[in-house]
């Protein structure tokens, strides 16, 4: 789930040269912003009418002629129109986006008003659900959620739900999962979160290739540095609750802080034996960053071999180009200057 408390931090290493300074860059290179997240939409009109009702602080804009949505914290998310609903599955990257809410038991009582389609957690007991994660079994250990062993243990002992603030899930136009989480102290969009085949080598690769700082250049108590050499991991034998399917997901091993500006990706562990689809052309078709000097950045990805999905292009008044990230998702650089 989309929070940042609760949920295991995974330390990864950079080498001593990569290691961002004070400026928080690397060789040179700042560290991109995050600009836009781009979805396939049949109707962008009504979408955008859709999101601005359920996230109040948000207004119906446009960029390079496009129609948008804007947060307050200057993060757009940009509709492409399409003939068809696009595919929400097999599973990309792109699991699902989410909103910061000034209190998340508030903005549920209005999405109900609104008649907005909740999306229930299950909670490990029978078909038991609920809608914010709070009023279930808090998770243990530094780690989001129970196992169902945990939740025996945890009634045993006569735990009870804390109540307050949590997150929550909608459904929202075009089949999107949108998640909210209170109590925070603004409304904005806040994060992406995504699926990763190994996030291990896929944080390594965004501290690489995008200059990603990394939290550390130590390990933790009892965590190995990552390296290329030993970041391929085995996904996490257990489940834990409460999740949006019945038997819960997998939560070991995640990522809980790559950063682009104030919008966060979190990352779990894909959570099937199959290997994320290409996001073009799907609903969440692609990311795209702010940089100030796109010749720059060509120069240094084109160095490390990454894989370009388009080159150089025009959006309006700006340049752009498409590269691919490691589990298939398209991240879009976009020159702001």
């Amino acid at each position: 789930m989309g929070i940042r408390t609760g949920a295991v931090v995974l330390v990864l290493a950079l080498s001593a040269a990569a290691v961002a300074g004070d400026g928080g860059q690397v060789e040179g290179i700042p560290v991109p912003g995050f600009h836009h997240l781009h979805l396939n939409s049949v109707n962008p009109e009504a979408a955008i009418e859709f999101y601005t009702k359920a996230f109040p602080s948000t207004s119906k804009t446009t960029f390079a002629g496009q129609p948008a949505l804007r947060s307050p914290n200057n993060v757009l998310v940009l509709f492409n129109k399409v003939a068809t609903p696009p595919a929400t599955q097999p599973q990309t990257a792109f699991w699902h986006f989410g909103w910061h809410v000034t209190n998340v038991r508030e903005a549920l009582e209005r999405f109900l008003k609104q008649n907005v389609t909740l999306v229930p957690l299950y909670t490990g007991e029978g078909a038991g659900t609920v809608f914010i994660s709070s009023d279930t079994w808090p998770g243990a250990g530094g780690v989001l959620g129970l196992t169902r062993a945990g939740i025996a243990e945890a009634k045993a002992k006569g735990v009870r739900p804390a109540g307050g603030a949590g997150f929550a899930y909608l459904r929202g136009p075009d089949d999107a999962l949108v998640e909210y989480q209170g109590n925070m102290a603004a409304e904005r969009f806040n994060h992406v979160h995504m699926f990763h085949d190994q996030p291990y080598c896929a944080q390594l690769w965004y501290q690489r290739h995008l200059n990603v700082p990394a939290a550390s250049a130590k390990a933790s108590a009892g965590q190995a540095v990552r390296t290329e050499a030993n970041c391929a991991i085995e996904r996490g034998p257990d489940k834990t609750l409460p999740a949006l399917d019945w038997d819960g997901m997998y939560r070991a091993p995640s990522i809980t802080s790559t950063r682009f500006g104030d919008v966060s990706l979190f990352w779990y562990m894909n959570q099937t034996g199959t290997p994320a689809v290409s996001t073009r052309g799907r609903l969440m078709d692609h990311i795209a960053l702010s940089v100030t000097d796109l010749d720059a950045w060509i120069a240094k990805l084109r160095s490390e071999n990454v894989t370009f999905l388009e080159q150089s292009y025009s959006i309006g008044a700006h340049r752009a180009i498409m590269i691919e990230g490691p589990s298939r998702e398209a991240i879009e650089l976009i020159e702001v200057r």
